[in-house]
């Protein structure tokens, strides 16, 4: 397999961490882009080379940010010494409250990290992927993005956007050689999840058909199979990853 540039926002959470860890070990170089504030660089390189991974770059990034984003990828590439071939837009956060009590921060914050933030990264790649004549955006939705969830009118409304995002570039981008694709996960069990307390964590397994928890690195599987040149085909598409719970 040719080795090709990853790039994945989010890439020390517990989806990023499998998605970055699948691309390594399918060959790519992988650059993991972290929140300066939020993520502990640190601790998280000892983990991946303790897990045997010790090939992983690292950039800082705000992606509710336009310039932090713009700064981002100078220095991502720098550090390769090339372009970017793959981006996965994982990054995102949770500002979850009814509606009726929502305020505007809640609101804006997520909005704009979990939405914005396509724009504002996937800017930095596209050109020069479009140039290339090869390049992979996958985008990373939820399952309630696809069926909503009260209590995330903010979060439903920003991953229903990735999807349309992704039908819209998917189509600019069709005749160029780069494929945008969405994946809509379910409940994954990383860390944050399996934090829960246990008889609410329960009773969210019972709403699954699968009667589990799906694993991270199911997803950085399916990260892989849309990264490769065999999904060349495959563009616009929403991939339901969720144990049955939502079918489109």
């Amino acid at each position: 397999m040719t080795q090709r540039i990853a790039l994945v926002t989010g890439g020390m959470g517990g989806i990023g961490s499998a998605i970055c860890q699948q691309l390594s070990q399918a060959g790519h170089k992988v650059i993991a882009a972290y929140h300066p504030e939020f993520d502990d660089r640190q601790t998280w390189e000892k983990e991946q080379k303790d897990a045997g991974f010790n090939e992983f770059l690292a950039v800082a990034c705000d992606i509710s940010d336009w310039g932090s984003c713009v700064n981002m990828a100078a220095e991502a590439e720098k550090l390769v010494g090339g372009s970017v071939d793959i981006l996965v837009n994982n990054g995102g956060i949770t500002r979850d409250r009814m509606f009726a009590k929502m305020d505007k921060d809640q609101w804006d914050a997520v909005i704009s990290t979990n939405l914005s933030s396509m724009f504002y990264v996937s800017k930095q790649f596209v050109g020069s992927m479009s140039e290339r004549g090869w390049g992979r955006i996958i985008n990373i939705s939820s399952v309630n993005g696809v069926k909503g969830q009260a209590g995330q009118t903010n979060y439903s409304a920003a991953k229903a956007g990735d999807i349309g995002f992704t039908k819209a570039l998917a189509q600019e981008m069709a005749t160029k050689g780069v494929t945008v694709n969405a994946i809509a996960p379910g409940y994954i069990a990383t860390k944050m999840v399996t934090s829960i307390k246990p008889e609410i964590l329960q009773s969210i397994v019972e709403t699954i058909p699968m009667k589990r928890l799906g694993q991270p690195e199911e997803i950085g599987a399916l990260c892989v199979y849309l990264a490769s040149d065999l999904a060349g085909f495959m563009t616009g598409a929403t991939l339901n990853i969720n144990g049955g719970m939502y079918f489109q």
